[in-house]
C-alpha cells in the first residue's frame, strides 16, 4: 500500500524476520516528499509505513544500519553509515554495518558511480539519524518526567544532565516507537561533528587486511557449480560451432553451454564450461574447439583506426557549445595556435576480474551473490530481461576488488544467471584475467583538434575543442543519433570557468564496433589532457607564465579560481625551481566535481623524473579527510599509469594485451608522493572525490616537461624515461 502522506500519524507494521522484542526502524519516505525518517515498533507483528529502513534498533540495544552505496574501495562502508551515525549519537564500533542490495525499501539511489555517494546522500541520511534521536531522548525525558531539554543523546544513550542518569537506546525503543515523527529534525553544527569531517578508521579496513573481508570471488553457496566462459577473440563475429567432446573428457567437466553476453546493444554469442571446480572448468574452456565466422573484423588494427580518426578530425562535427562569434574572432585574430591530441583505448582492469555467483530456484526464484557497482539496476534489469517479479529477485552485494566503471555493468552476471537457469544449479562464474583485459569494455580513443586565438596582448580570445572519438552512447543504443552530440564525449569542455569570449566546442563521431564504457572519470580522463595542455600551449605563444595566463581568464570569483590560487600558494609556484626542473599546471571541472594538480619534474638522462605532485580537490563538505586524500593518491596513480603505460591496442581485429605484463600498472618504485591539500568551506555546495583527481594529472605532468625540457607531449601514453 503505497503511503500518500508524509504526515506521520498512524503506523503499519510489518513482520520482520531476525529482530526479536520492541525495537524501532528509522528510514527514509519512499513517496513522501519531506524525507524524514519514520520509526515503527517491531513487538508487534504488523505493518509498517512503506519505508526505506536504513536504522534497525533493537530492545537488546544492538542497533544496525544499512550502506546503501557499494563498497569499491571508496569508503563508502564507513562514510554512508557515518552520515547517520553522527546525528544518531553513535559511534561505528557500536554498531553493525549491512549492505542493502536493490531492494525497493532502499529507494533509487543504490549505485556506486559518478562520485555521487556522500553528495546524494548527505542531508537526507543525517536527517535519518536525527529523527531517531529527537525521538528517544524525548522518550526518556517522558519516562523520567523531566524538561526536554535537560536530555541529551551520546554514545548510543540518553542522559538527563541534572541527575547523569541515563538509558540505552534499546530501553527507550518500545516508548519512541510511540512518539510521532519528527518532520523537519534539527542536525548538528557541523563545529560539533564527532564523526564527520574526522579521520575516523573504516570498519572495512581490518577486514581487508585481516583476510575476513568477502568479496564476490570468495562466495561459496551449497551445491555450487563452475563455470569458464569462451569468448571469440574478435568483436563483431558469429558463432558458426563448438565441438565439446575434449572438453567433456577433462576430469570434472559436467557439460558444456552455449549462452549469450549481452552489453549494451551489443549481444555476442559464447561458449561455457561447467565443472564441479574451477580449475577443470578453465582447462576444459582451453581444449573446447570453437569455430566463428569472423565477418570481416579480422581486419581492424589500432594503426588504421587511429588514422579514421585523423581524417574525421576534417569534418565539422556538431555544435557541442558555442557562444560568441569564434570563427569570425579566430580568423581576424592577430595570433592563431593550433594543436592535436591524441589518448589511446585502455582498460578498466581492477584487481578482482567479473565473477558472479547465481542460482535459478523454485521455478521462478533468482539469487545473485556480486561484486558490483549497481545491486538497484540489476533488480530493475533483470526482472524485465527474465520476466520475473522483482520481490523473486534477491541480490547480495559483496566487497568490491575495484571497480572504475567497470562494474556499471552486468554482463557477466547475465551470463551466470542465463547458465543457471539452464542447468538448474547454482553457477559460479569467473572471468580470467585475460579476459577482462581482452573482452573490454573499454575507455574509448579520443582525439582532440585544439583552435585558440590571443589578441594583441596575449589575451585569449577565442577557443575550439572538437572531439573526434566514438560514443559511449552508440555502444548502449541500437538507435544513436550521429547528428547530436554525445554528451558524454564532450564531457567537461564546456563547463571550465575560463572566460573566454568566443568559443565553439564540436563533436565528430568514430564509428566502431568495439564495446566502450564509463572509466573512472569518463572522458574528462581524455579531454583534461588535451584542454588544459593546449591551454598551456596558449600561455607560452602569449609569453606569459601559465599560472597567470590562467588566472587572467578568471575575473570572477569562483571554485576554479580558488583551486587555483591554492595549488600557487602550496606549490610555492612562484619560487624559482633548481636547474633543469620544470613545474606544471592543470585543472578541471565536470561532472563529479572540480581538482588540481602542480607537478615537479626533473630531467634524467633521455627522461625525466617526477620530484613533487601538489593536488588540490574542492569539495565543500569532508566526511573523512583521510578517505579523500587516499582517493586522490589512487587518481594520481590511475591517471599516471593511462599516460605512461600501453593502453590496449589492437591487431588482426584482437585486443595484443593480455595480463598485466603488457598491460602494464604502475609500481610502487614508479609513483611519486602526492600531497593532497583539500577545499572543504562547509557549503551546501558538496563535489565528488572519486573521480576529480584524475583528468588534471596528465596535463600537468606534461606541462610541467614542457617546462624542463622545451618538449611538448600531445599524444598519449608516453615513455618517462624517452622525452
Amino acid at each position: 500500500m503505497q503511503q500518500t502522506s508524509s504526515n506521520i500519524n498512524r503506523r503499519r507494521f510489518i513482520k520482520l524476520t531476525g529482530i526479536t522484542g520492541a525495537g524501532l526502524i528509522v528510514g527514509l519516505s519512499v513517496s513522501g516528499k519531506n524525507g524524514i525518517a519514520a520509526i515503527a515498533n517491531l513487538s508487534n507483528a504488523g505493518e509498517l509505513y512503506e519505508l526505506t529502513p536504513y536504522v534497525i534498533i533493537e530492545k537488546s540495544g544492538a542497533i544496525t544500519i544499512y550502506n546503501d552505496k557499494p563498497e569499491i574501495g571508496q569508503g563508502t562502508f564507513q562514510s554512508i553509515p557515518s552520515l547517520i551515525a553522527e546525528e544518531l549519537e553513535v559511534l561505528l564500533s557500536q554498531v553493525t554495518i549491512k549492505q542493502t542490495g536493490g531492494e525497493k525499501k532502499f529507494g533509487s539511489m543504490q549505485f556506486a558511480g559518478g562520485s555521487m555517494s556522500v553528495r546524494s546522500s548527505y542531508t537526507s541520511l543525517r536527517k535519518v539519524g536525527a529523527s531517531a534521536k529527537e525521538m528517544l531522548v524525548r522518550a526518556a525525558s517522558q519516562q523520567w518526567n523531566v524538561p526536554l531539554e535537560e536530555c541529551y543523546a551520546a554514545e548510543a544513550k540518553v542522559f538527563h544532565r541534572p541527575s547523569g542518569k541515563y538509558l540505552g537506546y534499546g530501553d527507550l525503543a518500545e516508548a519512541a516507537a510511540k512518539l510521532e515523527v519528527s518532520k523537519e529534525p534539527k542536525l548538528k553544527d557541523p563545529k560539533d561533528f564527532k564523526l564527520l569531517g574526522k579521520n575516523v578508521q573504516r570498519p572495512d579496513i581490518p577486514l581487508k587486511s585481516s583476510g575476513k573481508a568477502i568479496f564476490g570471488i570468495d562466495v561459496k553457496v551449497p551445491g555450487m557449480v563452475y563455470a569458464s566462459v569462451a569468448y571469440c577473440p574478435v568483436f563483431g563475429a558469429k558463432l558458426l560451432s563448438y565441438d565439446a567432446e575434449t572438453s567433456q573428457k577433462v576430469k570434472g567437466v559436467i557439460g558444456v553451454e552455449r549462452c549469450e553476453r549481452i552489453f549494451g546493444k551489443y549481444k555476442y554469442d559464447v561458449v561455457a564450461v561447467i565443472a564441479d571446480n574451477y580449475w577443470a572448468a578453465y582447462q576444459g574452456r582451453k581444449v573446447l574447439t570453437i569455430k566463428w565466422d569472423y565477418k570481416g573484423k579480422e581486419n581492424f588494427n589500432s594503426k588504421t583506426f587511429e588514422q579514421s580518426l585523423r581524417d574525421l578530425a576534417k569534418k565539422d562535427g556538431v555544435v557541442a557549445h558555442n557562444q560568441g562569434d569564434f570563427d569570425k574572432t579566430f580568423v581576424a585574430a592577430p595570433t592563431k595556435v593550433e594543436a592535436f591530441y591524441e589518448t589511446p583505448i585502455v582498460s578498466h582492469s581492477p584487481i578482482e576480474p567479473m565473477n558472479c555467483v547465481a542460482s535459478w530456484y523454485d521455478t521462478n526464484k533468482l539469487e545473485i551473490w556480486v561484486s558490483t557497482q549497481v545491486p538497484g539496476d540489476i533488480i530493475d534489469s533483470f526482472a524485465k530481461a527474465y520476466s520475473i517479479p522483482e520481490e523473486n529477485i534477491k541480490v547480495n552485494v559483496l566487497f568490491n576488488g575495484g571497480g572504475f566503471g567497470r562494474r556499471l555493468y552486468n554482463d557477466y552476471i547475465h551470463e551466470a544467471v542465463q547458465l543457471t537457469k539452464k542447468i538448474g544449479k547454482p553457477v559460479k562464474l569467473i572471468w580470467t584475467r585475460e579476459d577482462d583485459t581482452q573482452q573490454g569494455p573499454f575507455r574509448p580513443m579520443t582525439f582532440s583538434a585544439m583552435k585558440g586565438a590571443l589578441s594583441a596582448d596575449g589575451k585569449a580570445i577565442a577557443f575550439q575543442h572538437k572531439v573526434i572519438a566514438p560514443s559511449l552512447d552508440a555502444s548502449e543504443k541500437e538507435n544513436y543519433d550521429v547528428t547530436k552530440p554525445d554528451a558524454n564525449m564532450t564531457e567537461g569542455i564546456n563547463e571550465q570557468k575560463y572566460e573566454i569570449a568566443n568559443m565553439k566546442n564540436l563533436y565528430v563521431y568514430a564509428d566502431s564496433h568495439l564495446p566502450f564504457a564509463a572509466w573512472r572519470a569518463v572522458t574528462s580522463t581524455t579531454l583534461a589532457f588535451a584542454h588544459e595542455s593546449f591551454i598551456d600551449e596558449m600561455a607560452v605563444k602569449a609569453k606569459k607564465d601559465p599560472m597567470a595566463f590562467r588566472m587572467e581568464m578568471l575575473t570572477k570569483d569562483s571554485d576554479t579560481k580558488n583551486v587555483l590560487q591554492k595549488l600557487r600558494e602550496v606549490s610555492g609556484w612562484d619560487k624559482p625551481l633548481p636547474a633543469d626542473w620544470g613545474r606544471g599546471v592543470a585543472q578541471y571541472e565536470f561532472f563529479a566535481g572540480l581538482g588540481g594538480y602542480v607537478i615537479e619534474v626533473s630531467k634524467k638522462g633521455t627522461g625525466i623524473k617526477i620530484e613533487k605532485v601538489f593536488a588540490v580537490i574542492d569539495l565543500g563538505t569532508v566526511v573523512n579527510p583521510d578517505t579523500v586524500k587516499a582517493q586522490v593518491e589512487g587518481a594520481a596513480t590511475m591517471a599516471l599509469t593511462a599516460a605512461i603505460k600501453s593502453g590496449i591496442t589492437f591487431d588482426k581485429g584482437q585486443t595484443v594485451q593480455t595480463n598485466f605484463h603488457n598491460n602494464q600498472l604502475v609500481r610502487i618504485n614508479e609513483m611519486p608522493v602526492v600531497e593532497v591539500h583539500i577545499l572543504a568551506n562547509g557549503g551546501p555546495n558538496i563535489k565528488g572525490v572519486g573521480e576529480p583527481g584524475l583528468p588534471p594529472f596528465a596535463p600537468a605532468l606534461c606541462n610541467a616537461i614542457f617546462a624542463a625540457t622545451g618538449k611538448r607531449i600531445r599524444r598519449l601514453p608516453f615513455d618517462l624515461n624517452k622525452i
